[in-house]
């Protein structure tokens, strides 16, 4: 089954009796004049953006003298201002989390939303992503992928042919690289200078294809050491990739707002390693017609006991403030943006797979239908691991990750030998 197909298969269940507490809500809410209030990441993303401002129009022409204001922020700024507001008891009446911010659910600043939410039009497996001890603390909006997208059009220049498959193996992938630099253009775009993660996607795509699932888990867990071999040997692999030149050498400071410029830039990058989120970008954005993307597979590893595994997770979602005023308003306001109808508007436009039940979907825009295929194809016969590592990991462990798989290591600053010893001193536990 391809993973579009997966992400969007069709609604399961029945309308939730909600709907019937919402509409009553809203005859209370038109004497009131409400407004709700909503702070939201993903400022510069257009389509992002029209996309949920649609969803608050919908939900005000359905609650009559109910306003929904949405403050749009880039990530860092938002949850700095959240940080502070949610603290102090104030904040927005709902707001934009990730999956990696748990402080807030800890620290008791969102509301379970188990009878709030009309579930039957989510995926259960994203429900599950946001269930803590029986608890359901966001509303999952997007499902992204981890991909490596390359710019065809450099690709045919250095002379490549991706397999039928897509997947170039390890020694392919090196040359590649090889021939990337030898020809003046950078083989990867990446950064972590504002990011705890880019530098680490290589990394971990590696160790899951060569652990597998489960030992894959074990590891993130702390229950497999770094000096096992099979995780040696994945480090040493990155560390040939690392001194062939694969990443730039401004890695250490560049953004991800500079990332995607960069490798959009004639001729400055030949690939991108990233979410499936990044897609939407060349589409909606002042991109060069002549910019091809391309979607490819991370390399398959000689002793690889899964190379079909890759990440897939849960991003953008939404939870309410536990000091809102209007919680069932709000929670209307997110089943708004949950409806199947949204969740294929969703799909269409900001090209991203949605935790939304829908049925089939097709795109009218040949482009983007096209990109939609191939992804499908780079994607068929995929083994899923749910949940990044900044998403998973906790504590010293989740820190040493940031500095060493996402900074350290790809900027060839630390030797094998100490990546193991540093990361199995934060993160083993026998």
């Amino acid at each position: 089954m391809s993973l579009l197909s997966w992400m969007t298969c069709s609604m399961r269940g029945t309308a939730s009796v909600l709907a019937v507490a919402g509409a009553l809500t809203a005859g209370a809410a038109h004497a009131e004049d409400i407004t709700l209030t909503v702070w939201s990441h993903e400022a510069d993303s257009k389509s992002k953006v029209a996309w949920r401002e649609l969803a608050a129009r919908n939900f005000e022409e359905a609650h009559p003298g109910v306003k929904v204001k949405i403050t749009w922020y880039q990530k860092e700024p938002l949850f700095s201002a959240l940080n502070t507001a949610l603290r102090a008891g104030q904040g927005p009446d709902a707001f934009y989390i990730e999956r990696d911010r748990v402080e807030y659910i800890t620290n008791g600043f969102v509301t379970p939303l188990n009878d709030l939410i009309n579930w039957s039009s989510i995926k259960p497996w994203t429900k599950d992503v946001w269930t803590i001890d029986g608890k359901t603390y966001a509303v999952p909006q997007e499902v992204w992928t981890l991909e490596n997208f390359f710019n065809e059009t450099r690709m045919a220049e250095l002379g490549i042919t991706l397999p039928d498959n897509k997947q170039l193996s390890q020694t392919e992938y090196l040359e590649l690289v090889k021939k990337s630099v030898a020809a003046g253009i950078s083989p990867l775009a990446a950064g972590a200078g504002d990011r705890p993660y880019p530098g680490a996607y290589m990394t971990q795509e590696l160790l899951l294809k060569r652990l597998g699932v489960d030992d894959y888990r074990a590891l993130l867990d702390g229950k497999i050491s770094y000096t096992d071999p099979r995780v040696i040997e994945v480090l040493g692999y990155v560390h040939q990739l690392v001194e062939a030149g694969f990443y730039p050498k401004s890695f250490t400071t560049m953004t991800l707002a500079e990332t995607w410029p960069y490798f959009e830039a004639n001729p400055a990058a030949l690939m991108l390693i990233m979410g499936s989120f990044y897609a939407g970008h060349p589409f909606t954005s002042d991109v060069p017609d002549s910019f091809k993307l391309g979607v490819m597979k991370i390399p398959a590893l000689d002793n690889g006991v899964c190379n079909e595994c890759k990440t897939a997770a849960v991003g953008a979602s939404f939870a309410i403030n536990s000091n809102s005023e209007h919680k069932e308003l709000v929670a209307d306001f997110l089943n708004e943006m949950a409806t199947p109808e949204m969740g294929a508007r969703w799909v269409k436009t900001v090209l991203l797979g949605t935790a939304v039940e829908t049925g089939p979907i097709e795109s009218d825009n040949p482009k983007m239908k096209a990109y939609l295929d191939e992804y499908n194809e780079a994607n068929q016969g995929a083994k899923y691991f749910i949940g990044a590592p900044h998403q998973y990991l906790t504590g010293s462990c989740k820190e040493a990750w940031a500095q060493i798989i996402n900074v350290a290591l790809p900027a060839n600053l630390i030797s094998i030998e100490d990546t193991a010893a540093r990361l199995d001193q934060a993160c083993y536990r026998p």
